[in-house]
């Protein structure tokens, strides 16, 4: 009989822990799937995560964090852990310069090589694996999934890049024009 009572016990704590709600954190689901636990900010509401590996985290409100460069949260960020990924990532957008450009994935190849990668749609960014090791604070900004701000910014960067473009093609006349007078 003796040798039950651990196994009871054991039993015991498990539907405790299960009655009571326990499950980890979602940084340490992140960690468990060889993640760093500094891809998600401080600040998180609540977090749903199912056997799929689907995820969703819920913060108060929308927030930017500066790794590098700088990383715009929504409200709610979702995708679909498997090791070392995240794929089907919405919620998440990162800044080039005055773009901002949607979070699609998450992948570290080799934790070795201290690198991770982000997807942002035709190209890759590249960042140290170090900069995410822990939970970052995140500013509080305009809900972009409520406003226009990125897809203004996006005119405002086409609007930059043209004005450029047509002083370079001003300049160059100019020089075309001053050779012919001569």
């Amino acid at each position: 009989m003796i040798p039950l009572t651990p196994s009871v016990f054991l039993h015991f704590i498990f539907i405790f822990a299960v009655v009571n709600g326990e499950q980890d954190s979602i940084y340490e689901i992140l960690k468990s799937h060889g993640l760093p636990k500094g891809l998600l900010p401080k600040g998180i509401t609540r977090f749903d995560f199912d056997d799929t590996g689907r995820f969703e985290v819920h913060l108060d409100q929308a927030c930017n964090a500066k790794f590098e460069s700088e990383l715009h949260y929504d409200r709610n960020v979702s995708g679909t852990l498997s090791y070392g990924q995240i794929g089907a990532l919405s919620g998440i957008s990162a800044q080039e310069l005055f773009l901002w450009f949607p979070v699609k994935g998450i992948r570290v190849d080799v934790p070795s090589s201290g690198l991770i990668y982000f997807d942002v749609g035709v190209v890759s960014k590249q960042f140290s694996l170090s900069l995410f090791e822990t939970p970052r604070d995140c500013l509080a900004v305009w809900d972009f999934e409520s406003s226009d701000s990125i897809r203004d910014g996006k005119l405002l960067a086409e609007a930059i890049a043209e004005s450029q473009s047509a002083k370079l093609r001003y300049e160059l006349d100019q020089e075309s024009f001053e050779r012919n007078e001569v």
